[in-house]
């Protein structure tokens, strides 16, 4: 159908594309809706994990091989043992993208994995707050990444606490 009508354009905006980069082709236009639905769901669970390290450590990761504190935030990515983790994980996510998570569009509308838990809470209703949480963790995460980038703060201590 029209991208007017699809799940995702709610109030106040609507269907809102000011710069007329929705794909016209309902094809091109499933592929970047299963990316939003994606990238939303990835940019919900980073903003959690930006604060949330930094209240906690996995055993083994709350100091550096020379002995030194853990560093929260970006910083803990290019200290050891925390590069073995970050490295072990990267590889586990392209392993699951790349082999075990292919979408099929053709079979089933982006991201619906329907309700695996009997839950009653795939509805559009929720469909429609998953995309608009997730378009909103997606500037969120951009904006503690650069936040802590600038200031050298994790996201907890960006805000003062």
């Amino acid at each position: 159908g029209s991208p007017v009508n699809e799940v995702g354009a709610t109030p106040p905006l609507g269907f809102w594309d000011p710069l007329g980069i929705c794909p016209k082709d309902e094809q091109v236009f499933l592929e970047y809706r299963a990316c939003e639905i994606k990238h939303g769901r990835v940019a919900m669970m980073a903003s959690l994990g930006a604060v949330a390290q930094h209240f906690i450590r996995f055993p083994g990761f709350d100091r550096t091989n020379f002995g030194e504190p853990m560093p929260a935030g970006l910083r803990a990515v290019v200290e050891t043992p925390a590069t073995f983790g970050s490295t072990v994980l990267l590889g586990v996510c392209a392993v699951l993208e790349l082999a075990v998570w292919n979408e099929d569009l053709t079979k089933r509308y982006p991201g619906n994995f329907g309700d695996p838990l009997g839950l009653g809470q795939y509805t559009e209703e929720m469909r429609n707050r998953e995309l608009n949480n997730g378009r909103m963790a997606m500037f969120s995460a951009a904006g503690i990444l650069a936040a802590e980038l600038a200031t050298g703060k994790d996201a907890v201590q960006q805000l003062g606490l």
